[in-house]
């Protein structure tokens, strides 16, 4: 659980630090916005919604640019005039109805050829290849889709007013073009974010993307080019306008440039947020989910929907997680069949073959007439039977800080003292003996045992072979305990302890025990005094 917590903890201050100043989210959803809905939405209400998202976006980014190029035609390059210099009908006629047409039906159209790539995951087909790669070069066919309106209504409205006057047409040409080119690098952001939940369906394929800006530098770079450094171009090209043609005087070219450099700032801004946004939030998703992680939440998986490194980011998250809950499965299997202290140490120390001497108390307990319980009952009820007798006995091992070290058949030995270090591993072996026998007899009757617990020298360690071996006591006191296990089976109280345990004991543990006779063990040489429960 440490290692895990230790992993989670480095990459969550990791990430935390590059995503300082993007802000906190409590809850950060699937895909990084409420507006993509969830994991489990229908792909008929998703169809819908992303359809919206991409017509909403698409359309107000054109409303704007077609506002920022009408500023520049008007403001920043008022010589010649558009309206007193060009006939009106070119401004007042064509110019509305091209932006009316190529609005709605071009945005429709887009938008449509868009969702129909896309048919596959809204019928919810299995993608193939192409499928999938689709997914990735949407963004970019539509932002060329409204680039090429753009360059078409760049060219109509060239040549229309270069009719009227040959002026016109560097000016024309260069602002409606410089608009569509922060228009369509707009869309192909827009783009790339409504259609995050149907990139996860491909990523969840497999596909490898393939994008028009190679992972995050190069879609930097493009936006930066696109949004900041051709409106500077521009600038540069409107000085030249004005060196060659000599039609603005020094006012109106200073009026020029703070509309240019104005433009410029509000678009590569909005631009820039966009591309920030998009960057940051998949590494708040990996935040957010390392938080749980940290707090040992390890249920979820990320939606990878990123194709850039940061959908390998995610991607690289969920493999952790993977790894995290299999690391977690084996330590509880292996947990549950070594014991969780034996487990414990072997996986803070390497295990070797060997062991040392140790202090240790020990418990065995032993059904009484085991023969017959196995041939009186059907196999599935004995089964249960001791599986609810094995259940009290390990709860109360584990209560007491004791191992149960092996279930042999319908015994159980259970070790106080090793491998955990107890300073009195005589008090929690009797206090688990006496609770072992009173759980027994009130809540599995039918299952009657003999206890018997002693304590002493013994060795504790691996023994087997370097392929196969297991942790286990060997020694005197498991001998004697299994020996006052069998006279345990034939006293009204079925618990038996060595006198000599009992005195090693605490007083108030003592207390619940009263000496009594003395008898050689089978195997034994000298006496031991008995000890049975008040």
């Amino acid at each position: 659980m440490m290692a895990k917590r230790t992993t989670a903890q480095r990459l969550g201050r990791l990430l935390e630090r590059v995503t300082q100043q993007s802000g906190r989210l409590s809850e950060t959803p699937a895909y990084g916005s409420w507006l993509l809905g969830r994991p489990s939405e229908s792909q008929a209400r998703r169809r819908v919604r992303i359809q919206l998202i991409s017509t909403v976006f698409i359309v107000a980014a054109n409303v704007i640019g077609i506002g920022v190029a009408t500023l520049l035609l008007t403001v920043a390059f008022p010589e010649p005039s558009v309206f007193s210099d060009a006939p009106l009908w070119i401004s007042f006629i064509a110019v509305p109805v091209y932006c009316v047409v190529a609005l709605a039906l071009g945005t429709a159209w887009i938008t449509q050829r868009t969702i129909g790539a896309l048919r596959w995951a809204i019928e919810e087909r299995e993608p193939t290849p192409d499928n999938e790669r689709s997914v990735f070069q949407a963004p970019f066919w539509l932002a060329f889709g409204v680039l090429v309106l753009w360059a078409v209504g760049a060219g109509l409205l060239t040549t229309l007013y270069g009719m009227a006057n040959s002026t016109f047409i560097p000016i024309v040409g260069f602002s409606v073009s410089i608009c569509g080119i922060l228009v369509s690098t707009a869309s192909y952001l827009f783009t790339e974010f409504a259609l995050r939940p149907v990139a996860a369906q491909a990523l969840e394929a497999g596909n490898v993307p393939r994008r028009l800006a190679p992972g995050i530098m190069g879609r930097t770079l493009t936006v930066w080019f696109l949004g900041s450094g051709v409106p500077v171009l521009g600038i540069a090209i409107t000085a030249l306008f004005v060196l060659a043609l000599g039609n603005l005087s020094l006012t109106q070219f200073a009026v020029a440039v703070l509309v240019i450099a104005t433009a410029a700032l509000i678009f590569g801004f909005v631009l820039m947020w966009i591309l920030a946004w998009l960057t940051a939030t998949p590494v708040r998703v990996v935040r957010a989910a390392l938080k749980r992680a940290e707090d040992g939440d390890l249920r979820g998986d990320l939606v990878v929907f990123d194709g850039t490194e940061l959908g390998e980011l995610q991607r690289g998250f969920n493999s952790m997680v993977d790894g995290l809950r299999e690391r977690e499965r084996v330590r509880d299997l292996f947990g549950r069949h070594v014991g969780r202290e034996v487990a414990a140490a072997a996986e803070r120390d390497m295990p070797q073959l060997g062991g040392e001497e140790r202090h240790v108390a020990v418990v065995f307990i032993d059904v009484i007439g085991s023969t017959q319980l196995v041939t009186s009952r059907p196999a599935a009820e004995v089964v249960q039977l001791l599986n609810r007798f094995f259940a009290v006995i390990v709860e109360e091992v584990d209560r007491h800080h004791g191992l149960v070290n092996k279930f042999e058949g319908d015994a159980v030995l259970a070790v106080f003292g090793a491998p955990n270090h107890l300073d009195r591993p005589e008090d929690q072996a009797l206090g688990a003996a006496r609770a072992i026998a009173r759980r027994l007899d009130s809540e599995v009757p039918e299952c009657k045992a003999g206890v018997g617990v002693t304590a002493g020298k013994a060795v504790a360690g691996n023994v087997g072979a370097k392929e196969r071996f297991e942790y286990t006591v060997i020694g005197e006191p498991v001998n004697e305990a299994a020996r006052l296990c069998e006279l345990a089976k034939n006293e009204s109280s079925r618990l038996l302890a060595s006198a000599d345990t009992v005195n090693a004991a605490s007083d108030d543990e003592q207390a619940h025990w009263s000496l009594g006779d003395t008898v050689t063990l089978r195997g034994h040489d000298q006496p031991t005094q008995l000890a049975t429960p008040v």
